[in-house]
């Protein structure tokens, strides 16, 4: 068996972005919970349709996924309006509107027709956004192309003290004052 050196590197890839990406929805939780502490909001991370199909010993056990993922993130703002988000990161330095399944997009277009505040909660490298949906699904349109860059986002980032502060743009606005 050959060692094919760019495989290599994309597993490698591959799992690095996997791990960013737990990291990066951990931040996202701990801000859900500063934001029930102050009342702000309950956002909770959705659970992935998940099946065991085998139970083992010592905890261990197999399993499978039973559907396509749905938004990660759904909640609701002080004031009663629903809040449903899909969280992505990446290492790299643009972000591709793809990465968001076609079950995730459809799902995100119904709740924004019902009146909820949708975006996408997006990392690039140390950079976090809350990007507006209508904002995610135009990027060809705003910006020539169908990814996006940390410059490019930046009027949608968001603080972070260690947890990812999603309803809070850097500028001061709140993200539920600006998609009313």
């Amino acid at each position: 068996m050959s060692y094919d050196s760019q495989k290599a590197r994309q597993i490698w890839q591959n799992m690095q972005n996997n791990a960013q990406g737990h990291i990066f929805e951990s931040c996202i939780e701990s801000g859900c919970d500063d934001y029930s502490r102050q009342e702000r909001a309950e956002v909770e991370k959705t659970p992935e349709p998940f099946r065991v199909t085998q139970k083992g010993k010592d905890g261990k056990f197999e399993g499978r996924f039973i559907a396509n993922a749905q938004p990660d993130f759904k909640g609701t703002l002080i004031g009663g309006r629903a809040i449903v988000f899909e969280a992505k990161h990446t290492t790299t330095p643009k972000i591709h509107q793809n990465v968001i399944t076609e079950t995730q997009w459809r799902s995100l277009d119904r709740h924004q027709k019902l009146g909820a505040l949708v975006g996408v909660c997006a990392g690039i490298g140390q950079d976090f956004f809350f990007v507006p949906w209508d904002v995610w699904k135009s990027m060809k349109l705003l910006f020539g192309h169908k990814y996006a860059t940390a410059a490019e986002l930046s009027p949608w980032q968001v603080r972070f003290n260690g947890s990812c502060l999603f309803l809070d743009y850097r500028s001061g606005q709140k993200v539920e004052e600006e998609l009313k």
